[in-house]
């Protein structure tokens, strides 16, 4: 009997703001370690925290985007435990009333969209972060107090290609929406993932494996569990999958056991005495949904299905929110969105992917675009002369006029191609005998012998019309 995969996800990310969500301390990534350190982060004797604005109102506008249900007043909890890297003894989080709750949202993907559950959005501050190095284990104090947004889903997942596609689109639309860079390779982004397998929809064991720290993993996860869990059910010993948490080996690829549910930690959670319950009020969750952005799935169907680009160009341009800005402030220009997503794509991305580069980082205007479009289009250079010029304009870092004017004007003066086609054609008696008796594919010849007799800036159409008529 075939066995369905069901999967929740809890993906914890960092938030964007200036400072922690409980302190003054800056919130940045530093490769030194504890330079970003105040006495609320690392537990001093009489610290009291102060909550951060700024994290309370992303907060809401994840929980606006993700559709949830806003309750009327935020609070914090109290969730108690002792760890090396939580030096108070307990974090603040949100457990009972947390800030958004009951969501849903349509995620891309294939071709169509599908429906994903949110079970609840919650603001808390991160933990410490632990190194093991060789014997010992140090602290870096710097990400203690970070403010983090734990999003955990319904378990409405059934591959890992689903789970994906949802971590990815969530990461993009926390960093279009402002909320987080959302960038994995600073660990800004970590995962617990349950997986259970099901048959005549009556749901498995659930098993829990506790920070996966990349998509790429992720995916690894789902495959190495549902690998385990249906050996054992198909050797007969389904009653060892236990309800457990369990962690991701990279070097085995494999899910090792951390201990049984039976055994979890009670965290006898209470309220947060130290931090005021606060109103939220309708005023200001509409003022924050203002500020929401046109967010990727919105910008997808309208470069499909508006602009006619492909889903793979459309993927591409909206993969970090300031190309699809770019994008489309070329479209606001004037430009053509097929032509704008080809040369975007094509020698810009291509040139800034070669150096390293963002599209911030980028020295020339559209109005230089628009001038090397404008000369193609009026037929004074050729579309190979307009991707000659655009290279050297981004290798050499040239003006499109100085190339244009200088180097690379066509030649469109029907006098002076005329007078060309007259020399090359009185120089080339025997191919000039072979096409008249109807040899007629030497008019290639004639057209490259003017190409290259002006250095290929003749223009082509002009060219084949003059040839034409002389060979007549």
């Amino acid at each position: 009997m075939n066995y369905i995969p069901t999967i929740g996800i809890e993906m914890h990310c960092e938030m964007k703001s200036h400072t922690k969500v409980f302190s003054r301390a800056r919130n940045t990534y530093s490769e030194e370690a504890n330079i970003h350190v105040s006495p609320v982060d690392i537990g001093l004797p009489g610290i009291l925290p102060v909550l951060n604005k700024e994290c309370v109102r992303k907060a809401i506008k994840a929980a606006c985007i993700l559709n949830c249900t806003i309750p009327k007043y935020l609070y914090f909890d109290r969730k108690n435990y002792y760890y090396p890297d939580l030096p108070k003894g307990y974090q603040i989080t949100q457990s009972h009333d947390p800030i958004g709750q009951n969501g849903k949202i349509l995620v891309p993907f294939q071709d169509g969209d599908f429906e994903v559950l949110i079970h609840d959005i919650h603001l808390e501050e991160d933990s410490a972060q632990l190194e093991h190095i060789g014997r010992y284990s140090y602290i870096n104090y710097n990400r203690s107090g970070v403010p983090l947004l734990e999003l955990v889903t319904e378990p409405c997942f059934h591959s890992k290609e689903e789970v994906i596609a949802f971590l990815e689109y969530i990461r993009r639309v926390y960093q279009y929406a402002d909320i987080s860079l959302a960038d994995a390779t600073k660990g800004q982004i970590r995962c617990d993932v349950n997986i259970s397998l099901s048959k005549d929809d009556t749901l498995g064991t659930k098993v829990e494996v506790k920070n996966v720290n990349s998509f790429a993993n992720v995916g690894a996860v789902i495959d190495s569990e549902i690998e385990r869990q249906l050996h054992l059910i198909t050797c007969g010993r389904a009653e060892e999958i236990e309800q457990e948490t369990r962690r991701f080996d990279e070097e085995s690829g494999e899910t090792k056991r951390m201990r049984s549910k039976a055994d979890a930690i009670d965290y006898k959670y209470f309220v947060e005495p130290n931090i005021p319950k606060i109103r939220i009020d309708e005023k200001m969750i509409d003022e924050i949904k203002k500020e929401i952005p046109v967010l990727p799935r919105e910008r997808f169907l309208k470069y499909t299905k508006d602009y006619g680009l492909t889903k793979v160009d459309a993927q591409t341009i909206l993969k970090e929110k300031a190309i699809s800005d770019y994008f489309d402030s070329w479209i606001d220009a004037g430009i053509e969105p097929l032509e704008a997503c080809n040369w975007i794509i094509g020698p810009i991305l291509g040139y800034l992917n070669k150096e390293g580069m963002k599209i911030s980082d980028f020295e020339f205007s559209i109005a230089d675009f628009q001038f090397v479009l404008e000369k193609l289009h009026d037929g004074t250079i050729s579309s190979k002369q307009a991707k000659e010029i655009v290279g050297k304009m981004l290798t050499e870092h040239a003006s499109p006029k100085d190339l244009i004017t200088h180097d690379f004007a066509q030649i469109s003066d029907e006098e002076v191609l005329n007078q060309i086609i007259s020399e090359i054609i009185e120089r080339s008696s025997e191919q000039l005998e072979a096409y008249k008796n109807g040899r007629t594919n030497l008019f290639s010849y004639f057209v490259g012998q003017v190409m290259k007799e002006t250095g290929g800036k003749a223009n082509p159409i002009k060219t084949r019309d003059l040839l034409e008529k002389k060979l007549k």
